[in-house]
Formats: C-alpha cells, sequence, structure tokens
C-alpha cells in the first residue's frame, strides 16, 4: 500500500469538513501497527462526527481500507483506523489534555496542498497582492491634490474693520501724551482752542 497515497486520502476528507491544525506524523519507528498518525480538531460533536465520516467516505472512495472507528457515539474524540495510517479527530479541549503530538510527534510529515484545492489566499499571494494595492490608490482618490492643498493654505484672510478705540484706551492714551481733551476740544481746530492766532 502506498502509504502517501492514504494520508493524502485523510487530509483530504478533513480538509472537505474544515478540520482546524491538521498534523501528520511518521510513526514508522515508533510503532510496527501503523506508519503515520493524524490528528486533526473540530469545534464540536457535529463537526467531529462529520469529519470521521468525510474521512471514511474519501478513502473509501479511492479504494483504501478503513477498518474501524470508535468514539463516534460521543464525538469528543474519534478514531478511525485505515490500517497503515490512523486519524485522531478531537475537540480542542480534549487535544490539549491529552498531548498525542508530545507521544508521535517527533517525527511530523509536511503536507502539500493539491494544485486544484481552494484556500484562502496569504499575504504573499497574487490575489492579496492586487487587493493590498487597490487600497493606497483608493485612500489617494480621495484626499486632495497637492496644489489645491497649496491654493487654500495661501488664500488671504479677509481683512478686518478697524474698531474705534474704547474710554479706556483714549484715557490711556491722553494719560501718556498730557492733559486730556474734551470732547469740544477733540472736535475743535487747534487755532479756536486757545482763543487766539498761532504766533509764527
Amino acid at each position: 500500500m502506498d502509504i502517501r497515497k492514504l494520508q493524502r486520502a485523510i487530509v483530504d476528507g478533513l480538509e472537505d469538513v474544515k478540520a482546524q491544525n491538521i498534523v501528520v506524523f511518521n510513526t514508522e519507528h515508533l510503532s510496527p501497527l501503523f506508519e503515520r498518525v493524524i490528528v486533526a480538531s473540530g469545534t464540536s460533536n457535529r463537526q467531529t462526527k462529520a469529519l470521521a465520516s468525510s474521512v471514511r467516505e474519501t478513502v473509501k472512495a479511492r479504494g483504501l481500507p478503513v477498518l474501524s472507528t470508535e468514539g463516534a457515539d460521543n464525538g469528543e474524540w474519534i478514531i478511525v483506523d485505515c490500517g497503515a495510517a490512523v486519524a485522531h479527530i478531537m475537540q480542542p479541549a480534549i487535544r490539549d489534555y491529552y498531548r498525542l503530538e508530545e507521544i508521535w510527534g517527533d517525527k511530523p510529515v509536511r503536507l502539500k496542498l493539491e494544485s486544484g484545492q481552494r484556500r484562502l489566499p496569504k499575504a504573499g499571494d497574487t490575489a492579496g497582492a492586487a487587493h493590498a494595492s487597490a487600497r493606497p490608490a483608493q485612500r489617494h482618490a480621495a484626499e486632495p491634490p497637492a496644489a489645491a492643498k497649496r491654493t487654500s493654505a495661501t488664500k488671504k484672510k479677509p481683512a478686518t474693520t478697524k474698531r474705534p478705540p474704547d474710554a479706556a484706551t483714549r484715557a490711556k492714551k491722553a494719560a501718556t501724551t498730557g492733559k486730556p481733551r474734551t470732547t469740544a476740544q477733540r472736535g475743535a481746530p487747534a487755532a479756536k482752542r486757545s482763543g487766539r492766532p498761532k504766533s509764527r
């Protein structure tokens, strides 16, 4: 039996139902009973049962054996035994408690996604880069051009009308220049104030 074909079938069955944190470990050096241990998480009893069912169907559809299934009644930890590979489908709390990675995980196996499989775009993807490049363009389009900014900054403020001095200002000015002048004196010419013409 091709172990890589079997592990690929199990992983594909898990990915079809959105299993979380799928890991594959090579266990040939640890046990003569099986060559691969595959661990995955499901968020609820319903999802773990659906994951186990998807694994069984995918493996059988590719002409590979499924020997037994255990734990499907409660759905917290389901084991699908496919002979040379065993899939452990667990809820996160159970997985954190039993830590199967510490028992079987000294030789992790790297998996490659199939070319036709759909996956979320990552930061380095072309689609993600195109989406990111569109954002600055939209931001710059919303901003006013630099020329418009300069024009608005150089506009002169409207001239304010000069207010006449109040009584306090007039009194202060009179104190610095000499004797205060009455209203009649402020309005009269200099020659009439003293009653006699200026001497030349």
